[in-house]
């Protein structure tokens, strides 16, 4: 997938024991730079959130991690394995990808047990018939994700928090090292968004779980269990590394190019836009 270099070539050289490694990636396409040396590590027992404006390049990187678009240049490392040594089809399954356009795609009348044991496959609208094994599995993953009266419901009357989670289930079910929250709150009320976040928070606690990935453009959306945020902007990294450090009101109107104001209760955060100065309202 990615431009195929030993490792310790380049800038950083990469890391074998970390779970995920970017390593100078650069994207261009028409001769327009969408990223440009991204360098991020992501460790063992971390859970991050990445942040940044639209068009800050959240998209291309994601694209870029499930094996989906070639970068130009650099190094993704992933499980001691660098994309475009090992098998990128494989490698990639280790990566598991919550997202709407997947949600789109799902069978109005696909039960939630096949949904999630569809996983195993990464196949949409699952037709076969489910080994025991595979349904005892699918049915322990909706107990996990705390949907198991769900089991027999179709996909058309689950609620978007309920889909939500369904997905994270599907995603389990390939056993992920890495799983990627691509905005799981959109359209979801504040009610329903409230009850999601606090089932990732006690997802990511499990011991079991895997690497929690959650890009989003709201603060208020990072729970306490994230230990490290990266913030892009305009195809670079403006920050990266432990919560506490590089989740400050600086970088935050820096990425998205307005004052903002930073709050933090409990292990939660609120962001406010201030007004542009020399304005009279």
């Amino acid at each position: 997938m990615a431009i195929v270099r030993p490792v310790g070539y380049g800038h950083r050289a990469l890391n074998t024991a970390s779970i995920l490694q970017v390593s100078d990636l650069r994207i261009e396409r028409g001769g327009t730079i969408i990223l440009d040396g991204v360098n991020w590590r992501v460790g063992r027992g971390q859970h991050w959130v990445i942040l940044g404006a639209n068009g800050s390049g959240k998209t291309s990187l994601l694209s870029a991690l499930t094996g989906y678009l070639t970068p130009t240049a650099g190094d993704i490392l992933l499980l001691g394995k660098i994309y475009g040594h090992a098998d990128w089809r494989e490698l990639r399954k280790q990566i598991g990808l919550v997202s709407s356009a997947v949600r789109q795609m799902m069978a109005d009348d696909e039960p939630a047990l096949e949904t999630v044991a569809s996983g195993r496959w990464a196949m949409i609208d699952f037709w076969g018939r489910l080994s025991p094994t595979d349904k005892n599995r699918a049915l322990r993953i909706l107990r996990q994700i705390e949907c198991a009266p769900l089991a027999e419901r179709p996909w058309r009357v689950l609620s978007q928090g309920e889909r939500q989670r369904v997905l994270i289930g599907r995603a389990l079910m390939a056993r992920p090292r890495v799983l990627i929250l691509d905005e799981p709150c959109a359209g979801l009320d504040p009610a329903a968004r409230e009850h999601f976040l606090q089932f990732v928070q006690r997802l990511g606690k499990n011991r079991r779980a895997p690497t929690l990935v959650l890009v989003t453009h709201h603060v208020e959306e990072i729970m306490p269990v994230f230990s490290h945020v990266l913030i892009l902007k305009r195809g670079t990294v403006l920050a990266a590394g432990e919560k506490a450090a590089a989740l400050t009101a600086r970088n935050l109107s820096l990425a998205f190019s307005a004052r903002t104001e930073l709050k933090s209760r409990a292990g939660r955060y609120t962001v406010k836009v201030l007004p542009k100065r020399g304005i009279v309202l």
